[in-house]
């Protein structure tokens, strides 16, 4: 883990960088948020966009009293506090020139075959701007959230509705173990392979291929219901985990580095496995894998829901919350 100083440091600088792009937005860039925005909100739901909405579906049934007020002040009115309709917000938005920025904040990238991470070494853009990555991104809005509820002032500062929806988002990101794949093949987007008689790439597998299978396998192609069986497993198959899933070492607020660690591990140990380029992966490789990718949605619910409740149950009260 890097130090505390270190860090802050990083993250002060990417909130300065960030919050100096946001306040040069014209009213037009503006309105063209708003609109993507309204758009999810009516259901433009792509992890993809469906393993999004599942992480922080999740969450919010987790959600304390503190964060389900401070979470439906900070949505638009229309949205009724329900957070994971607007979950996929970054990806939508990151698409747009004014917003590319935000694309090295979706991942980190780990070297080849090393099967770890570690933020000083790995949290960089192409630039080797440092801090420029998904854990530097969580520890960034999470520092932002937080700013706002120690010191009102800080709040002209930040967005704080934007802060929520990209630590929202990136909480997903960073259990999707491909956003901490190797380099080389940028977490395998140049892995091309077949998912049973399709040709993708190894990336949009595990980011909607396994999942867009187990809905229509088992699920009637209904994403509630799988949304069902996982908040099931919860309760009972992983309940026994859920506590340690919940915690945070040394008292932090959010601890991304752990799930990058874990998701590199399980890269390692299940993304890469025998998906080499030209392989057809089918009933075997989406068997073994579904469970990974399962506990790893709930897992990613089950922290971001800690971490909003870590955020919003500080005190004093954000101000005006």
């Amino acid at each position: 883990m890097v130090n505390g100083e270190s860090r802050n440091t990083k993250s002060k600088q990417l909130g300065k960088e960030q919050s100096f792009l946001r306040m040069r937005m014209s009213l037009r860039l503006l309105v063209a948020s708003v609109l993507v925005l309204t758009q999810l909100l009516h259901g433009a739901l792509s992890w993809g966009k469906d393993g999004h909405y599942t992480v922080c579906k999740i969450a919010e049934g987790y959600f304390e009293d503190d964060t389900i007020a401070a979470v439906k002040k900070l949505l638009p009115e229309s949205a009724d506090g329900d957070l994971a309709d607007f979950c996929s917000w970054p990806d939508e938005i990151k698409k747009l020139s004014q917003w590319q920025w935000t694309i090295a904040l979706h991942y980190v990238n780990t070297p080849k075959d090393r099967c770890n991470y570690e933020y000083c070494r790995d949290c960089h853009d192409t630039h080797k701007h440092k801090g420029w990555c998904v854990t530097g991104a969580i520890f960034n809005y999470t520092k932002q959230l937080m700013s706002a509820s120690e010191n009102s002032q800080n709040i002209v500062h930040y967005n704080l509705t934007e802060a929520l929806l990209f630590l929202s988002h990136y909480m997903g990101d960073v259990h999707q173990p491909l956003h901490t794949g190797f380099l080389g093949d940028l977490g395998g987007n140049t892995i091309i392979v077949n998912w049973y008689h399709n040709e993708t790439n190894l990336h949009h597998v595990w980011d909607n291929m396994i999942i867009d299978s187990a809905l229509e396998t088992y699920y009637n192609s209904s994403l509630p219901r799988m949304i069902q069986a996982l908040q099931a497993k919860l309760k009972n198959g992983w309940s026994n985990d859920v506590p340690l899933w919940k915690s945070c070492h040394f008292h932090q607020k959010a601890c991304p580095n752990l799930y990058a660690s874990e998701s590199i591990d399980l890269a390692c140990k299940y993304a890469y496995r025998n998906a080499t380029p030209g392989t057809t992966l089918g009933d075997e490789y989406f068997l073994s894998r579904l469970p990974v990718v399962e506990k790893r949605l709930a897992q990613g619910g089950i922290r971001l829901a800690a971490t909003l409740n870590r955020i919003f149950s500080a005190k004093p009260k954000l101000a005006g919350l």
